[in-house]
């Protein structure tokens, strides 16, 4: 495989700044190349472009969107091109784009920029789709107080970026894995007996950790909220029926956060933002948000 450059300073820094981890970075950007490269390099280019041709790349989105993934696309140019080429503009992520507007201008070797072109643009498109998803559910609820939440249903391997871009498209993180919160499901209950039960027994083992359990109906809200739930899942309720657990959660435990999941779409979103419910858990941001259109053009 081609020789690969370790990252710089600078874009080390500039994913730690946007709370990224550099190593979790690496692995995907190594990944993601090898896939390109481990039969060798790039031979189109090489015969193609002389090893001394230099230019400036653009990458522009063919429609407009929430831009995301700006210091993972820098990651993959330093991996490819080491220190031989200069960001000539960029925007910051999160920022929302017209059609045609350069995000990231890089000025480099022709031979390294079509290198890393294909491995950039699937992460930045990937990542810029999901922002521009959660961006719209936002705008749907704005000024409700309900935040736009993902899931763990994520691409394997990617699960750090997917959520990094529903951040810049304006959500809010659910847990990262299972050993960073408990969430109480169906099938917890039934293997533990009760929703008491169940929520008894994840205190015991893990008193520090936050505890959501998720219902089916009101019976089990009541039970889930004597039982001391931090926060509460109501599966499949409809707007009328969140409604009706907001009254109850706000009349037995007022600190507790409820979240609605399942049979949500943007054309209802804020019918159920107006029921009262604090968070929405949106599945689909993450696993099956189209990507954002962007291409690399070089001038």
């Amino acid at each position: 495989m081609t020789e690969l450059f370790p990252f710089s300073d600078t874009v080390s820094r500039a994913l730690v700044d946007a709370g990224l981890e550099v190593a979790d970075v690496r692995r995907v950007v190594t990944t993601a190349l090898e896939e390109d490269l481990r039969y060798g390099p790039d031979a189109t280019t090489a015969s193609t472009v002389p090893a001394d041709a230099r230019a400036v790349a653009e990458l522009t989105p063919r429609s407009p969107g929430v831009v995301a993934g700006l210091p993972v696309v820098l990651a993959v140019f330093d991996t490819v091109l080491g220190s031989d080429y200069e960001v000539v503009s960029s925007r910051p992520d999160g920022s929302r784009v017209a059609a045609r507007e350069p995000a990231l201008a890089v000025r480099g070797t022709v031979r390294g920029l079509l290198t890393a072109e294909r491995t950039a643009l699937n992460l930045v498109c990937r990542l810029s789709g999901i922002a521009t998803a959660t961006a719209r559910w936002v705008s749907e609820v704005e000024g409700s107080g309900t935040a736009i939440r993902d899931t763990r249903k994520t691409t394997p391997g990617l699960r750090l970026l997917e959520k990094y871009a529903v951040r810049c498209g304006g959500g809010v993180n659910h847990r990262m894995g299972l050993g960073d919160a408990v969430l109480i499901k169906d099938n917890h209950v039934v293997a533990a007996g009760s929703v008491t039960a169940a929520l008894a027994a994840a205190r015991e083992l893990a008193p520090e950790l936050a505890c959501e359990v998720e219902v089916d109906d009101l019976a089990q809200l009541e039970e889930a909220l004597a039982a001391g739930a931090d926060e509460v899942l109501l599966d499949n309720f409809t707007p009328q029926d969140c409604a009706k657990a907001v009254e109850r959660r706000n009349a037995v435990s007022p600190k507790t956060r409820l979240e609605s999941s399942g049979g949500l779409t943007l054309d209802r979103a804020r019918a159920y933002a107006e029921s009262g419910v604090d968070y929405f858990a949106v599945g689909a941001l993450t696993h099956s948000s189209p990507a954002l259109d962007l291409g690399m053009d070089l001038r």
